[in-house]
């Protein structure tokens, strides 16, 4: 009883937590004022997806809402590494090519190890 007990107050702090970030929009982080001029000027040649755009498609894939969003070039190669509360109180980070939207890194924390974060498979 006391382990049940347990586990439902876990579920509903983190069903909670859930409802009071899904009001709070994503943060878009550019670590320095370059960051974000080289994210804009990638945006405005077309070099790159809008945010929006790769923001709908994840929350869609991954059943969740987007907490942080970083920027980043890595080899030349564009990246929206984004933080995401799942729908189940999960939180996943997703690293996706900011050209195309593809997802290429999945992180999250379970008990037995980093664990593919997409529920559908």
């Amino acid at each position: 009883m006391v382990i049940c007990t347990a586990h439902f107050l876990r579920r509903l702090a983190l069903t909670c937590l859930a409802l009071l970030l899904l009001g709070a929009s994503p943060v878009l982080r550019a670590d320095d004022h370059g960051s974000h001029e080289l994210a804009r000027q990638a945006l405005e040649q077309g070099r790159v997806l809008p945010l929006r755009t790769v923001l709908e498609k994840v929350e869609r894939d991954y059943q969740g809402q987007a907490l942080k969003v970083e920027f980043e070039q890595d080899d030349g190669r564009f990246l929206y590494k984004i933080r995401l509360l799942q729908s189940d109180g999960r939180m996943v980070k997703l690293k996706v090519d900011a050209v195309d939207g593809k997802v290429l890194e999945i992180k999250r924390k379970e008990r037995g190890g980093d664990k593919d974060a997409h529920p559908r498979r």
